[in-house]
């Protein structure tokens, strides 16, 4: 009978999605939209009866029509309810298909308000199978897209899924954080369910904390709400935390008493969702044939004194047998709508990997070019201030002027080291920082260092000291810039936090095997110290104590992070101690190898110097091609202090006509200018020169960018703003005949 009702219900559903089909194709669009509201509304009162089949029901139909009309909104909306109210039945899979479906569309019409919604149902899912870092990765989306978006009503959801999340992996100071934000929101917008269930988590952190008298005033003033909104879960909730907390301060009847409401309200929150919730049809057919299967049992208990046991044992096979080949089928027909719900999923996992792929790529390329453009428009002016300020200093200018040149030489330096540690925390965070091992003195690092800062300490009234251990060795074989610029960025730290006080910098051994030193660098101040809740924060991008530190002393926060990261890349590691009013102490440790030679880099320092001594400069000819007429006055001056003579054009046009007419040794071509760039000049030269020299003097430092200068034929770069003992070896090298060796290109 069940099966007839099935096949006639079958063949009504089919025959009404007909007339439906018809009456759509003549319908009015209007129309359509007014029916797809309406069964989204019924769908919204159904589950919030817990009637959830049936609100599927209404949003399969409710989809139906949104495909009709083409409206893709609607389309990524319904498939979001779809997966909420599959995720209720226990449909997991079938939910995050749908999700997929979503997020697909959702992305396609950059509907980034549903989308975020989307998101944070995904995570909600994730949660409940615990995978918690997944679940927190989708919650940042779906936060930063409300935000994006200005809803901010909706982050106080995503940030109550967080704590969630962040509770279950006992991380008890972020979630404290992100219920602090969630109470905030709430209260604005008098969202009271999620007013009372973040208060009522909150209760769990603190207790978590042992704050049980924050934990008990919160849970309480939770359920109070909870309470007179009738939010029955959140009651639930509040009576098993509530317990906890009792029992936590040995309370132990006052735990007993608020467990016994928590056991009696589960039991009729059960009961309700039993009588509520519809099964489906295949769940529907099993009950029948368990209902069945009672009654005939019950019968033949009845009737057990009027059978005979070999009647009574077939019956019981018989009932075992039917059994065994439902349990089959029905387990034959799971699997294989698994199989076909896999096959799916991964499609779809497989096409959201592709767009994914292209919109990771697109961004990546978007910041190389953003950083690209950044770079040159503030290297560009720095090469003026740099070249300038090196020239008035070189002049003999007055003694009064001296002061202020070296302030601006100071301030320009400054900005060029700003700039290199953004595009430098943008190398490490890619993992394109390369370790450039060379003998060095580590003792005369650390005074080299000491020295370049004391200007400041002196500003601050602050003495610095050295502390070298007796007997270490002075000479190894490491990366000595990074090391200075760990050092520089450390010490340059504690001066800036350091007034009328000492600074210690020190160095000793840690380990030694097999002439590898283990060295531990400190260094240590007494002055304004770090919060222990900033501490864990500190080398973080961006970071600083708070925003009055910020505001007091400047800075960005970018130092640190560099530090932190070049440590790494060194096999090292770094930590702080500190004490707020009495000081700070950073030290790290890092591995180096002892080298015994010690004049080794002085010979090369002089060699260096004597080669451009040796050349006949008298008929060398350089073309500098430069845009900028700033820039090719401080070119042409430091060319021709060298005692070179030079030409100047100003675009690429005239750099090629030029080359054609004259002969010259070596080219300095500019990258960005009017009319054809250096690059394509440089590709036009190449055609009919092979062996010019050609360099590329820019602005541009970005490595993603390097391939392009190689493959337009530049023999080499030289960065602005440069040093002058570069642009000499460079120069050297092109003018003697050597063979230019790259580290841009190699």
């Amino acid at each position: 009978m069940s099966q007839i009702k099935y096949y006639i219900f079958v063949f009504l559903a089919c025959f009404c999605s007909l007339i439906f089909a018809q009456e759509a194709s003549v319908e009015d669009e209007d129309i359509l939209s007014l029916r797809l509201n309406e069964h989204i509304n019924q769908a919204k009162l159904d589950s919030d009866r817990g009637k959830y089949y049936s609100a599927k029901d209404n949003l399969v139909k409710a989809l139906d029509i949104a495909v009709t009309i083409d409206d893709k909104s609607s389309q990524g909306k319904t498939h979001t309810k779809i997966a909420k109210v599959q995720f209720l039945v226990g449909e997991e899979d079938q939910a995050t298909i749908s999700l997929s479906k979503a997020i697909k569309i959702q992305r396609e019409i950059d509907d980034y308000g549903n989308l975020a919604i989307t998101y944070n149902i995904k995570g909600v899912i994730l949660s409940t199978k615990q995978e918690y870092d997944k679940a927190l990765v989708y919650f940042k989306s779906a936060r930063n897209l409300f935000e994006q978006v200005d809803l901010e009503e909706y982050v106080s959801e995503v940030t109550l899924n967080e704590a969630k999340a962040l509770i279950a992996q006992k991380n008890y100071e972020d979630a404290k954080s992100k219920l602090e934000r969630t109470i905030i929101i709430a209260k604005k917008y008098d969202q009271k369910r999620r007013l009372s269930s973040a208060l009522i988590q909150s209760g769990k952190v603190y207790s978590a904390l042992h704050n049980t008298k924050i934990a008990l005033a919160q849970t309480e003033e939770g359920l109070t709400i909870a309470q007179s909104q009738k939010l029955i879960e959140n009651i639930n909730e509040a009576f098993v935390t509530l317990s906890d907390i009792h029992e936590q301060n040995g309370s132990y009847k006052s735990a007993h008493e608020y467990i016994k409401k928590h056991i009696h309200l589960s039991d009729s929150i059960l009961n309700v969702k039993r009588e509520n919730i519809t099964t489906s049809i295949s769940g529907e057919s099993i009950s029948n044939y368990k209902d069945a299967e009672n009654a005939q049992l019950k019968a033949q208990i009845d009737e057990v004194s009027a059978e005979s046991a070999f009647t009574r044992i077939t019956t019981i096979l018989s009932i075992a047998l039917i059994t065994i080949l439902s349990l089959l089928t029905l387990s034959l027909y799971k699997n294989n709508n698994i199989r076909l719900n896999t096959n799916t999923m991964l499609h779809k996992k497989n096409d959201e990997l592709i767009v994914a792929k292209e919109k990771a790529e697109l961004a990546s390329k978007t910041k190389a070019n953003f950083l690209s453009t950044v770079t040159h428009e503030l290297r560009t002016p720095l090469y003026a201030v740099t070249g300038l300020t090196n020239m008035l200093l070189d002049e003999d200018p007055k003694e009064h002027q001296v002061p202020h040149l070296k302030s601006l030489k100071f301030s320009g330096d400054y900005l060029l080291t700003f700039i290199n540690d953004i595009l430098q925390i943008n190398k490490i965070e890619a993992n394109k920082v390369e370790i450039d091992p060379e003998h060095f003195n580590l003792k005369n690092k650390l005074e080299n260092v000491i020295s370049a800062l004391s200007n400041s300490a002196k500003d601050q009234n602050t003495n610095i000291h050295l502390e070298y251990e007796k007997g270490l060795p002075e000479t190894f074989v490491g990366d000595q810039l990074k090391i200075s610029q760990i050092l520089i960025n450390l010490l340059g730290n504690a001066i800036k936090f350091t007034k009328d006080g000492d600074i210690w910098v020190r160095a000793c051994k840690v380990d030694l095997k097999d002439n590898m030193y283990k060295l531990r660098f400190e260094i240590e101040d007494n002055g304004i110290g770090i919060t222990k809740e900033k501490q864990d924060h500190m080398f973080e991008s961006f970071s600083q104590g708070s925003v009055q530190i910020n505001r007091k002393y400047g800075g960005t926060g970018l130092g640190l992070s560099i530090v932190k990261g070049l440590i790494q890349i060194l096999k090292g590691t770094i930590h702080l101690k500190s004490e707020l009013g009495k000081g700070t102490t950073f030290y790290f440790e890092i591995p180096l190898e002892y080298d015994e030679v010690v004049d080794k880099t002085e010979v090369e320092e002089v060699n260096k110097a004597n080669k451009m001594e040796g050349l006949d400069l008298s008929k060398v000819k350089i073309l500098i091609v430069e845009d900028n007429k700033i820039n090719q006055m401080i070119t042409k001056k430091i060319l021709n202090k060298m005692d070179l003579y030079c030409d100047v054009v100003d675009n690429g046009e005239a750099a090629v006509e030029q080359v054609q007419n004259t002969t010259y040794d070596v080219v300095l071509m500019d990258i960005h200018m009017p009319g054809i760039s250096g690059l394509e000049a440089t590709k036009i030269i190449r055609t009919f020169d092979k062996e010019l020299t050609i360099f590329a003097l820019t602005a541009v430092t970005l490595e993603d960018k390097m391939h392009e200068f190689g493959d337009a034929g530049f023999d080499d770069i030289i960065s602005k703003p440069f040093k002058q003992e570069d642009f000499e070896d460079k120069l050297h090298a092109a003018l003697s005949g050597e063979k230019i060796v790259s580290s841009f290109f190699s």
